[in-house]
C-alpha cells in the first residue's frame, strides 16, 4: 500500500518593534522572494524542534515558540507538492541575525510593507492573520472564514 500524505514544515514569525523577519529564498520555489524563516520536519522531530533548528540554521537566531498561530494546508500553497505548515509565534533568546543554509539573505521587514514586497507561498495570509492575531488573539487555518 502507498500513502500520498502531505509534507509536514513549520514556519515562525519573529518581530521586533515593528519589523518582522524575512529571509529572503536562495532556491526555487519562489527564489528570491521573501519568506518566513522555516522548512520542513525532520522524522522522529516534534514541529516545535524543527522550528528551532529551522531558524537557527537560516537566521542565526536561537528561538523558542510561545504560541501556535495556526495550521495552513491548502494543497496548492507549495507548487512541489502537498504541504502544510504549523506556523509558530516565536521570541528570540540569542545569537545574532545572520543569513545561513537556504537563506540569501535576511531582512527586518516593516509589518505594514509586508504587502508591497513580493512575498513566497501563502505566507503573506498568514502574517495577515498575525497581525489579526496581535489584535485579537485566536488560531488560524487555511479554511478558515475570514471578514477582510
Amino acid at each position: 500500500m502507498q500513502y500520498h500524505n502531505p509534507t509536514p514544515t513549520v514556519d515562525v514569525i519573529l518581530q521586533r518593534g515593528s519589523r518582522v523577519l524575512m529571509v529572503r529564498r536562495k532556491k526555487d520555489p519562489f527564489k528570491g522572494q521573501f519568506a518566513l524563516p522555516g522548512g520542513f520536519v525532520n522524522e522522529g522531530e516534534t514541529a516545535e524542534d524543527a522550528m528551532k533548528r529551522e531558524a537557527l540554521e537560516e537566521t542565526s537566531l536561537e528561538v523558542e515558540p510561545i504560541d501556535i498561530l495556526g495550521v495552513y494546508s491548502d494543497p496548492k500553497r507549495d507548487p512541489r507538492k502537498h504541504i502544510l505548515t504549523v506556523a509558530f509565534v516565536g521570541i528570540i533568546v540569542g545569537g545574532s541575525d545572520k543569513a545561513g543554509d537556504d537563506a540569501e539573505s535576511i531582512e527586518w521587514v516593516d509589518l505594514a510593507d509586508i504587502e508591497k514586497k513580493q512575498i513566497a507561498f501563502d505566507h503573506a495570509t498568514i502574517l495577515r492573520d498575525y497581525k489579526k492575531w496581535k489584535a485579537s488573539g485566536g488560531t488560524f487555518w487555511s479554511g478558515k472564514r475570514r471578514n477582510d
